[in-house]
């Protein structure tokens, strides 16, 4: 039996590490739930003996090549091509790389009678567990290849939205970073040396140059006071994050923020309706489909509200109604789930739901956008104003001195 390197949270939100053997690492982290753990990452432990050291050097497989290689993938599925030719075929064309090592080891495993699923299970870095279930729910009702095209569509969705917010912040942050530095070299190095002047001279100086040589002198001689708050700052950050109840109070936070909560939440909604679509559209069981669909909502409040949500459907209830009792589930998705168990389309209706959220997404940050960019450059032209105010000032007072 493979034996699994695994690393997990404990019930009070303490991490763990150590190793279990199991058929897969879906029975890992089975195994690991019937012990109360919660786990985080779970990697074949002669993977983890093979990279060693150089494990953060490892390359990723991107959301584009994983989309492409599913598109792909179901193409020659669909064309009647054996899903082990298939296979191959992707492995031979895909350039050097992780993507084609792993292609090359799930090969390997159809090659030993392996079914795909079980054999894309064996990767959990690449591919997550709802992708795992939607093939194994394809596999078995003998539609691999219309599973394999939702997915593509799903992840090549996933792309867009991660495309669409990495370009809309890139302006923002890059006028961030060069307003700070350019900020920081004033103050460092101009503003001292103008000051000098107004200094010798003896006059009494303005307030705001007063408060600008104190920021001026506290950076040129407290430099290393500054960075050094800001390491004890992130230190503990990163070891308040590793507690639940500190991820649980920054998730709530999150939600609470005026511009960033809401389009948090559309985020989250979007996800969590088009996972579940998905994976009841693809013959997953819905308890099955909703302990998933809670796995990959990031936000520690929905996933609260879902596992209460899974516990009363475990008993009988409705979708609709659990989901109803929680503030954090908008009337119109609740009405869209409640009319789709009605009519039977449940997974139509979600589906529905979760591209218009993501409509709503799109919309909120080009507006949130279009409104920070101003913002920003005001904000730049202020910090620079206060500069050269403090600066002219004294210039002011000195020349009415001399007439």
């Amino acid at each position: 039996m493979p034996t699994f390197r695994y690393s997990a949270y404990k019930p009070g939100g303490a991490e763990t590490a150590g190793t279990i053997d199991a058929e897969n690492p879906r029975d890992a982290r089975e195994r690991l739930k019937k012990k109360g753990l919660y786990p985080r990452e779970i990697i074949p432990a002669e993977e983890v003996a093979a990279k060693g050291l150089f494990a953060p050097l490892r390359r990723r497989v991107s959301l584009a090549d994983l989309s492409l290689m599913t598109r792909r993938l179901a193409t020659l599925l669909g064309s009647a091509v054996p899903v082990y030719e298939a296979v191959t075929t992707l492995q031979q064309q895909e350039r050097a790389g992780e993507l084609r090592n792993v292609l090359g080891r799930i090969r390997d495993r159809l090659a030993e009678g392996s079914n795909l699923a079980k054999a894309m299970g064996a990767e959990p870095r690449i591919f997550s567990e709802s992708y795992i279930n939607m093939v194994a729910a394809g596999e078995a009702s003998g539609a691999l290849e219309v599973v394999l095209e939702r997915l593509a569509e799903f992840l090549e969705d996933q792309e867009q939205v991660r495309s669409k917010v990495v370009t809309s912040l890139a302006y923002p942050v890059l006028m961030m970073v060069v307003g700070t530095g350019v900020m920081l070299f004033l103050l460092a190095f101009v503003v001292p040396r103008i000051i000098t002047v107004f200094q010798e001279s003896k006059a009494a100086l303005p307030l705001i140059t007063v408060v600008l040589i104190k920021v001026s002198t506290l950076l040129q001689h407290w430099w290393w006071l500054l960075v050094l708050v800001g390491c004890v700052v992130a230190i503990a950050y990163d070891r308040g994050r590793r507690k639940e109840s500190f991820r649980a109070a920054q998730d709530r936070l999150i939600l609470r923020l005026p511009l960033v909560g809401p389009l948090w939440q559309r985020l989250i909604l979007s996800r969590f309706a088009k996972v579940l679509g998905l994976l009841l559209q693809s013959g997953v069981p819905m308890i099955r489909a909703m302990e998933i669909s809670g796995d990959v909502v990031v936000n520690r409040q929905y996933r609260s509200v879902l596992a209460q949500a899974r516990a009363e459907l475990t008993e009988g209830g409705s979708l609709s109604a659990a989901l109803g009792r929680s503030s954090l589930f908008p009337p119109l998705l609740v009405h869209m789930i409640a009319v789709g168990e009605r009519g039977g389309e449940l997974e139509t209706m979600l589906l529905k739901a979760g591209s218009a959220f993501e409509k709503e997404f799109d919309t909120a940050i080009s507006r949130f956008m279009a409104l920070l960019e101003p913002l920003l450059v005001l904000g730049m032209g202020l910090a620079v104003g206060v500069v050269v105010l403090a600066v002219l000032l004294p210039i002011f007072q000195l020349n009415q001195l001399i007439k």
